[in-house]
């Protein structure tokens, strides 16, 4: 058994590290043998950190959702378990900028269903009106199942208004994605208020429905003495690394046999023959049972184009957004006292370049030495792709502009030059779920089910997210063990 992976990011090294596995163990399956091709010059992907005087830089991803298990059982198995560490949510506030003002969401907002009364009525994020329809929410009926796909910034504007979907659902879906409520699906970005608005109409009773079901779990979990529960489990809304994402990536790199990883080696073709695949790279072709192509989707496309057109088609018409980021560091003594809280999410009704800015040294404690002040400023998006083009030293400009702007009044040492920048740009990183996607995915699924021995991985597809990354990756190599298992079974 011969398996080609193509793309070394996330789901590439996951798939690689299942195949690895495998191949360690023997097995009724025959030898596994495997090679991870990856254009590039290093692993990982947009997942890549540095450490710069003692504080953990994350160019990419900061952390994953601790709900979602597939990476923190994944670093677990790497030995990584005692690295993991939980967000600070009992320092968790997050603000949305309003005319150039801090505004808190409100407790009891349940990412973006209100949940309770008296905050929701006393909040200066929303006006009269959209509290008024907050509160008649609740007389919605439920909706017949049968309706398609919506954008997200629909869903939002039928249930609390037009003001909801400009300083609620745009900025935290823009803060994920990079992407555009308008534009985004409902059915696969928000799933779960999708079928609560089947069941329940009101998105706030479902909400409510749910929160009290999880809470008879967990006590039902805690009169049982806690069996379940992982020892030492982050319980943080979010997971991280101590030493930043990289250990991840290193961890993995490090089980794998370096004379399986080709870095810098972009394959040019791949060309469906009896009982496999030849795979192209660098003018040589060499045959595999096998292949896994873990890029973006246009990526993928072009891989496939003289392969299935109507394939390539589907890939190529998932958009795409680029994301930056900006890290600044500071003495704390000089910069002075920040708001309480995680950071802030910028609508883009305000007119700015920033999407986004984290306060990391308080979303992960012991990730920053003491007295450092680290600001994580996003830009970007599916609005703002021409600030790609803009020098390090204009974004870093930009950034330092606004937030002077946005916190200058609080925060009297923002004219000062940071001790540390850093700038990083991810083209096309970023998949975009539009209306529709649902649907599209399974119109990629059935014609590459037409296509044996190939599986398509990454954020295009099931999940954008390092967990989701590593399920789909591992997922897709256990899928072919089993297929070279099953094919070598004697047949009566």
């Amino acid at each position: 058994m011969r398996v080609a992976i193509i793309g070394g990011g996330v789901a590439g090294l996951a798939a690689a590290y299942e195949l690895e596995l495998a191949r360690a163990a023997g097995g009724p399956g025959g030898a596994v043998e495997y090679t991870l091709f990856e254009a590039g010059d290093r692993l990982g992907g947009v997942v890549c950190s540095e450490g710069v005087n003692g504080a953990v830089l994350e160019r990419g991803p900061d952390s994953f959702l601790t709900e979602k298990p597939a990476a923190a059982e994944l670093c677990r198995e790497l030995g990584l378990g005692s690295e993991l560490v939980a967000s600070n949510d009992g320092a968790r506030k997050t603000y949305i900028v309003v005319k150039n003002r801090l505004v808190a969401l409100p407790d009891g907002l349940m990412f973006l269903v209100p949940t309770k009364l008296i905050p929701t009525l006393t909040t200066r994020l929303f006006g009269l009106g959209t509290k008024i329809r907050m509160g008649l929410e609740l007389l919605h009926a439920p909706r017949r199942p049968e309706h398609g796909d919506e954008a997200v910034a629909t869903l939002v504007e039928r249930h609390y208004g037009m003001e909801a979907v400009e300083r609620l659902a745009d900025p935290l879906l823009s803060g994920i994605f990079g992407g555009d409520a308008s534009q985004l699906s409902a059915r696969a970005v928000l799933p779960r208020l999708v079928e609560m608005e089947n069941e329940y109409g009101s998105l706030t009773r479902g909400m409510l429905a749910a929160h009290r079901k999880m809470r008879a779990k967990a006590k039902a979990l805690n009169s049982a003495g806690n069996e379940n529960r992982q020892p030492g489990a982050a319980r943080g809304v979010f997971t991280a690394l101590r030493g930043g994402m990289q250990q991840l990536v290193d961890a993995l790199q490090a089980r794998l046999e370096a004379g399986r990883v080709r870095l810098g080696t972009a394959v040019s073709g791949l060309e469906p023959v009896d009982g496999g695949w030849m795979v192209r790279a660098r003018g040589v072709a060499e045959f595999y049972d096998f292949v896994i192509v873990a890029t973006p989707a246009w990526a993928a496309a072009v891989l496939l184009r003289g392969v299935d057109a109507e394939l390539c088609g589907e890939l190529e018409q998932i958009p795409y957004s680029s994301s930056i980021t900006v890290n600044l560091v500071y003495d704390e003594n000089r910069l002075g006292q920040l708001p309480d809280g995680f950071g802030f999410l910028v609508p883009a009704s305000e007119g700015r370049a920033m999407l986004a800015c984290t306060f990391v040294h308080r979303k992960f404690l012991g990730r920053t030495p003491v007295g450092k002040v680290v600001l994580r400023a996003f830009l970007g998006g599916v609005k703002h792709e021409a600030l790609l083009a803009e020098t390090d030293g204009a974004l870093v400009g930009t950034v330092r502009r606004e937030l002077k702007e946005i916190l200058g009044d609080s925060v009297v040492g923002l004219g000062i030059e940071p001790e540390h920048t850093q700038v990083s740009r991810w083209r096309r990183a970023m998949a975009q779920y539009a209306v529709g996607h649902l649907e599209r995915v399974g119109r990629i699924g059935a014609r590459v089910a037409g296509l044996p021995g190939l599986r398509l991985v990454g954020n295009a597809y099931d999940g954008i997210g390092i967990s989701d990354c590593i399920r789909l990756g591992r997922n897709a190599a256990r899928e072919l063990i089993a297929a070279s298992e099953s094919a070598r079974q004697p047949v009566g």
